[in-house]
């Protein structure tokens, strides 16, 4: 079975908690890539605190890594450092946390198919994770499509990065929709490394993080891959807000099995 991962409300945490029991499932916190956050260790402590009162173990949840202007293979020695910090940072965080994953994005320029920066970003992001994977070997490291037309930069980099344990994708669905091509080429070439999978829906041209049903992203097409190629993955329903949740765990049991995950939804709040 599938498990549900919702973002929690810090401001209606006591609802959010409450939601994931609906669906046996688990946090995923986006509290954390904001630099102004990963500056300020007090407020870091602040946050976690005000979570603790109502989840006393981590174990299963994960969070989003920093990602805003983060470009490890940058060939500007200076953004490189920056950026390899607060991955730094945020793994850090998922440490003290003792979380189960951090998730990053690839950061590859959408369509920019010049064999010299493709070639950069692969070495350089092949290097660079070897060493976070071997530094924080209790916590994996999911990396997301975000602007990749194709899967195959991403699944090549799995190839290389697969002996790690602790390594795996996270397959943000909806950028694919709107960002890509083929659908099923993402699902057969990405599905051994799918660890952990986004979802929400848009209007197919942008990212718009609409509750499931609300947009143009066929559920139908996403089942039948999904009970195709069987990734081993959670799955997130990407987007804040307790109502949007809410709508979403409805459509998903009424609408998709997903290896019996609707089965499991009891809206009950």
């Amino acid at each position: 079975m599938k498990k549900i991962y919702l973002i929690p409300d810090l401001n209606r945490i006591e609802e959010s908690a409450k939601l994931i029991k609906c669906c046996d499932g688990a946090f995923e916190y986006n509290d954390f890539y904001n630099p102004l956050v990963l500056d300020d260790i007090k407020l870091q402590s602040k946050i976690i605190d005000r979570y603790s009162r109502y989840r006393t173990d981590f174990s299963i949840d994960t969070m989003h890594g920093a990602f805003l202007d983060v470009t490890v293979h940058s060939q500007d020695p200076l953004i490189r450092e920056v950026s390899e910090k607060r991955i730094v940072q945020s793994m850090d965080i998922a440490k003290e946390m003792k979380l189960r994953a951090v998730v990053f994005h690839t950061g590859r320029i959408n369509g920019f198919r010049d064999k010299v920066y493709l070639d950069n970003w692969m070495k350089t992001n092949v290097a660079f994770f070897r060493r976070i994977l071997e530094m924080y070997p209790e916590q994996s490291v999911f990396i997301e499509n975000m602007f990749d037309e194709s899967p195959d930069i991403l699944t090549e980099f799995a190839i290389k990065l697969k002996d790690y344990g602790n390594f795996g994708v996270c397959f943000d669905y909806a950028h694919a929709n709107v960002y890509g091509e083929n659908l099923e080429e993402w699902f057969e070439s990405l599905s051994p490394f799918i660890k952990h999978i986004h979802i929400n829906d848009n209007d197919l041209k942008d990212d718009l993080h609409l509750a499931l049903g609300k947009g143009k992203i066929n559920w139908n097409r996403f089942e039948e891959m999904m009970c195709r190629y069987k990734p081993d993955s959670s799955i997130l329903i990407e987007f804040n807000g307790i109502e949007k949740q809410l709508s979403s765990l409805r459509y998903i049991s009424d609408n998709m099995s997903l290896d019996g995950i609707g089965e499991r939804i009891v809206i009950d709040i």
